[in-house]
C-alpha cells in the first residue's frame, strides 16, 4: 500500500508543478500584452509624470516579477522573453490603432535598441530568479537588480549625462529610487543579506554612473 501512495503523491506534485508552469507562461504573455498596450496609450495621451514612471519601470517590474515567480532558470528566461515579445505585439497593435506604420523607432529607437531591450528584460528576469536563493549568489543577484535600476535613475537625473531629463529630478527619481531600495530589501530574507544586497547595489550603481554617460535602456521605449 505504501508504494502506490508514494507514486500517487509524486504524480500529484508533478501535475501541480506542470499546471503552475502553464499558468505562469500564460500570465507572462497576457501581462506583457497588457503592460505594452497600456504603455502605448499612456505615452500618447497620459500626463508626463505618469509616462516617466511607467516607461520603462513597469516593463522592468514585470520582468523581475516573472523571474522571481518562475519554476526554474529556463522557465524564467522563457517567460520574460515571451512577455517582451507580447509587449512588441502590443506596440504593433497600438500603432495600427493610431493609424501609424510600425517601425523600430516606436520601440527601442532601432533594431539594435530593440535587441538591447530584449536582452535587458531577460537578464533582469534571470537575476530575479537567482535572487530567490538564500546564499551570497542571491544577495549578489538582488544587488545587481537594484544597481541596474539605480544606475538608470542616476543617469536620467544627473546633469551632463546624455539621458538627462530635467523633469525627472527630484520627484520621479526619488520615487523610483525609493521603490528600488524597497525591492532589494524585499528580495532578501535576513538583515545581513539585505545589507549585502544594498552594498552591492550602491557599489555597482556608482561604478556604472562613472563609466557610462548614456541610459541603460536606450531612452524611452515607447514613442508617442
Amino acid at each position: 500500500m505504501k508504494k502506490p501512495t508514494i507514486e500517487y503523491a509524486d504524480f500529484a506534485d508533478y501535475d501541480r508543478r506542470q499546471r503552475g508552469i502553464e499558468r505562469h507562461v500564460l500570465a507572462a504573455f497576457i501581462g506583457g500584452l497588457a503592460v505594452g498596450l497600456v504603455g502605448m496609450f499612456v505615452s500618447g495621451s497620459g500626463p508626463a509624470w505618469c509616462v516617466r514612471l511607467y516607461d520603462p519601470y513597469a516593463y522592468l517590474a514585470l520582468a523581475i516579477a516573472l523571474g522571481v515567480t518562475a519554476q526554474g532558470f529556463g522557465w524564467a528566461a522563457l517567460s520574460t522573453f515571451l512577455a517582451a515579445v507580447s509587449m512588441l505585439v502590443a506596440a504593433m497593435g497600438a500603432s495600427a490603432v493610431h493609424g501609424r506604420d510600425f517601425t523600430f523607432d516606436v520601440v527601442g529607437g532601432s533594431l539594435a535598441g530593440l535587441n538591447w531591450i530584449l536582452f535587458m528584460l531577460v537578464g533582469l528576469g534571470l537575476l530575479g530568479y537567482v535572487a530567490r536563493r538564500r546564499d551570497h549568489w542571491g544577495d549578489l543577484a538582488a544587488g545587481a537588480i537594484g544597481a541596474a535600476l539605480l544606475a538608470d535613475v542616476i543617469d536620467r537625473s544627473t546633469p551632463g549625462f546624455i539621458a538627462t531629463e530635467r523633469a525627472f529630478w527630484p520627484v520621479t527619481a526619488i520615487v523610483v529610487g525609493g521603490l528600488t531600495i524597497a525591492l532589494v530589501l524585499g528580495l532578501r530574507r535576513t538583515l545581513a543579506g539585505r545589507l549585502r544586497a544594498l552594498a552591492v547595489s550602491a557599489a555597482l550603481a556608482g561604478l556604472v554612473a562613472v563609466l557610462l554617460t548614456d541610459t541603460l535602456w536606450g531612452g524611452l521605449w515607447i514613442g508617442p
